[in-house]
């Protein structure tokens, strides 16, 4: 793997409103071109906004979403890819060719290719569907990524496939932290009015967002992704107002060994740098431990125990 610049950016997505946040991601592609970043990973569903899509009708959410490759936000994204010599990588709703609805992120990349992913474990709205393919592909600046879409990365069988198919760095889009939950133990949501006091009284939003509702949370598995996968991990979050919950930001970037190159803990629309340096992947602890599989031990993944259950039908219980 060639050593790369990376960066994560966190934004307030407007709901519904493709123009203004198209511009926010133009805004911050220039950024990232004046301190030389090759790839730059914007949140998941930042295009369109997220949280709300549960409350839309079929029609409404028909009517925000569009077609990959050849829609309007992916040709932004295209030309953006193109002039700034950069991998640039955001979340929308698609209109699939099948008639379904997609929860889908397009990486554009500075030769001219796209590659979509469509979330796996989609749980957005009863018009979303799952896809069913993972991604992983060759970039021109020299590596190898994957993408998986914020719940994609709760299971540990997700990260672990895209490893064994060479994943070297894992685009991790999220909208996360803050979330409400009937879990003790899991998150939690964060009062609006803390969110805009946040200026006048920042120690309490730096609470909300450091603690178990935001980062302390992402710390009890987001390195172990990394580390026990031998990748490096981009995770671009949401920060702000979503609907009727506040994201809570930590946008991140790990090595891997699981150890933060750079982070965000502040409750702003932020981007965050670091270098990649491909010389740490070979001898990384997760590569030798893949080393170390026996697979032919592992035939019980792909048995169903009779305990699956739909993503969406899990989120809404949790």
């Amino acid at each position: 793997m060639n050593d790369v610049r990376v960066a994560a950016v966190q934004f307030e997505s407007v709901q519904g409103d493709k123009l203004a946040n198209l511009e926010k991601i133009r805004w911050f592609a220039e950024q990232a071109a004046q301190r030389g970043v090759q790839m730059v990973v914007f949140p998941e569903c930042c295009i369109t906004g997220y949280w709300f899509l549960r409350k839309l009708s079929r029609y409404e959410l028909g009517n925000l979403a569009e077609p990959v490759f050849t829609g309007p936000s992916s040709l932004v994204l295209a030309d953006l890819a193109i002039r700034h010599g950069m991998t640039i990588g955001a979340g929308l709703v698609e209109a699939g060719e099948d008639g379904w609805c997609y929860n889908t992120y397009v990486v554009a990349m500075p030769d001219g290719r796209m590659r979509r992913h469509r979330k796996l474990q989609a749980f957005e709205s009863d018009y979303i569907a799952s896809g069913a393919e993972f991604t992983v592909f060759d970039t021109p600046q020299g590596f190898r990524a994957a993408v998986l879409i914020c719940y994609d990365v709760n299971l540990i069988e997700n990260v672990r496939i895209t490893a064994l198919m060479g994943a070297e760095v894992l685009l991790a889009p999220h909208q996360t932290g803050g979330c409400r939950t009937h879990n003790p133990h899991l998150m939690g949501a964060i009062d609006r009015r803390t969110w805009e006091n946040r200026m006048l009284d920042p120690q309490t939003i730096r609470r909300e967002i450091l603690g178990e509702k935001g980062r302390g949370w992402l710390m009890r598995w987001l390195p172990s992704r990394a580390h026990d996968n031998g990748l490096f991990l981009v995770f671009a979050n949401g920060i702000g107002v979503d609907d009727d919950e506040i994201r809570t930001g930590n946008s991140m970037i790990l090595d891997p060994y699981g150890r933060i190159l750079s982070e965000t803990q502040e409750p702003a629309e932020e981007m965050v740098v670091a270098e990649l340096c491909g010389d740490l992947l070979p001898h990384s602890t997760g590569r030798m431990w893949i080393q170390a599989r026996r697979p032919e031990l592992y035939r019980p993944l792909t048995i169903p125990t009779g305990l699956e259950r739909n993503t969406r039908v899990l989120k809404l219980e949790e």
